[in-house]
C-alpha cells in the first residue's frame, strides 16, 4: 500500500474522529476539513500534524483553494449537519446534499480518484430483517432520504469524471468517545448514577460495530483500488438488545435493577436491525476483530463518571425505544 493525499471531513465526529486517526496511523497525509477547529475536539492531537483547512461545507468559497493546493487524491466524506435523534426530520437535513454535491466538485477540480462517503442504515428504512445491499431503499426519515439522495448524487458526478464511488451505509457503532445521549454511554450514566434506566422488553435483535473496526473498514475501502459501490457497515451479527443491557449492568453495577418494560414501544419501532457485510468482505478481505463483550468493556473503562453527562437527546427512555443511527 502506498500512503496517499486524503482530505477528510468529519474528524470532530464520532467515527470520522476514528477513521482520520487510523489514516494517519497507515501513514497516509491528511488535510482536516473543519468549521471550527477546538481543543476539544475527538481528533484535536492530530491538528498539529496534519494540515488544517477551515471551512463551511456549504461555502465552497471558503475551503477551495485551500483543497486545490493540497491536491487529495481520495476524498473521505464523514460530515453530517443534524445526526441526533431529534433532528431526523428536520428540512435542513437535506442542505446536506447540496453541501455533498458542493465539496465533490471541489474535490474533482482538485483531482482526487476516489470519494469514501459515510452513509446510513437509514437509507433502507424499517426491513425488520437481515439486509444486504440488494434491499430496497424506503427510508422513513428526512435524514434517510437525505442520506440516499447525497449517495445518488454522488454516483453520478463520480461517474462523469471516472471517479471510484464508494458508500458504506453505518449499521450501529458504539466505542469510547461516543455521543453521550446514544444508547450504551447513556445507559452506563444512568448505572453510575445508580439510578433504574427505564427501558422497553428490549427484545430488539440490533447490530453493534466496535468503532476501531468501523475506522478500519474505511481505510481498507480507501486503501482499495477498486472497492466501490454501496457497501454495508455493521458487524454482520445481530445481538438481542436484553443481553447487550444485561452485559452493561454486570459490568458497571453487577445487580443493579433494569426497567425491562417500563417504556412502550414505538409505532415505528425496528425489531430487527442486522447488515449483511459479505460484500464488504470479498471486496476488501476487512472483517471485524472486536467482540460484543471486549468492545462494551472497553467502553465501561474509558467512560468515567465525570465523563457521561446527561444525555442529550431527551432522555434514556427515547433512546432506548429506537435503533442508534449513526
Amino acid at each position: 500500500m502506498t500512503p496517499g493525499r486524503v482530505l477528510l471531513t468529519g474528524a470532530t465526529g464520532f467515527i470520522g474522529a476514528r477513521v482520520a486517526e487510523r489514516l494517519h496511523e497507515r501513514g497516509h497525509t491528511l488535510a482536516l476539513l473543519v468549521r471550527c477547529p477546538r481543543s476539544a475536539d475527538r481528533a484535536a492531537a492530530l491538528y498539529s500534524r496534519c494540515e488544517m483547512i477551515v471551512g463551511d461545507l456549504a461555502l465552497p468559497e471558503t475551503y477551495a483553494d485551500a483543497v486545490r493546493a493540497f491536491r487529495p487524491d481520495t476524498l473521505v466524506h464523514a460530515a453530517w449537519s443534524g445526526v441526533s435523534s431529534g433532528d431526523r426530520n428536520e428540512p435542513s437535513q437535506i442542505g446536506n446534499i447540496a453541501s455533498t454535491a458542493l465539496l465533490l466538485e471541489e474535490a474533482m477540480a482538485s483531482g482526487i480518484e476516489a470519494f469514501v462517503g459515510f452513509g446510513s442504515q437509514a437509507e433502507y428504512g424499517p426491513k425488520n430483517r437481515k439486509l444486504d445491499e440488494q434491499a430496497p431503499t424506503e427510508p422513513t426519515t428526512l435524514y434517510g432520504y437525505s442520506k440516499l439522495a447525497a449517495c445518488r448524487v454522488a454516483k453520478a458526478m463520480c461517474r462523469m469524471k471516472s471517479v471510484r464511488h464508494a458508500w458504506l451505509r453505518v449499521f450501529s457503532v458504539y466505542g469510547p468517545r461516543d455521543n453521550p445521549g446514544w444508547l450504551i454511554p447513556s445507559l452506563i450514566a444512568k448505572l453510575q448514577e445508580g439510578a433504574v434506566p427505564a427501558l422497553t422488553r428490549c427484545e430488539q435483535i440490533w447490530d453493534f460495530l466496535y468503532i476501531d473496526d468501523a475506522a478500519d473498514a474505511a481505510v481498507a475501502v480507501v486503501e482499495s483500488a477498486t472497492a466501490a459501490g454501496v457497501f454495508n457497515l455493521g458487524s454482520g451479527t445481530g445481538q438481542p438488545l436484553r443481553e447487550v443491557v444485561t452485559l452493561l449492568r454486570d459490568a458497571v453495577r453487577p445487580g443493579a435493577e433494569l426497567g425491562f418494560g417500563q417504556l412502550p414501544y414505538r409505532s415505528d419501532q425496528v425489531m430487527h436491525l442486522e447488515a449483511d457485510i459479505a460484500r464488504l468482505h470479498d471486496a476488501t478481505g476487512w472483517q471485524p476483530t472486536t467482540g460484543l463483550k471486549r468492545g462494551l468493556m472497553q467502553v465501561v473503562k474509558d467512560l468515567s463518571p465525570r465523563d457521561t453527562g446527561k444525555s442529550s437527546a431527551g432522555g434514556f427512555g427515547t433512546i432506548a425505544m429506537a435503533p442508534v443511527q449513526p
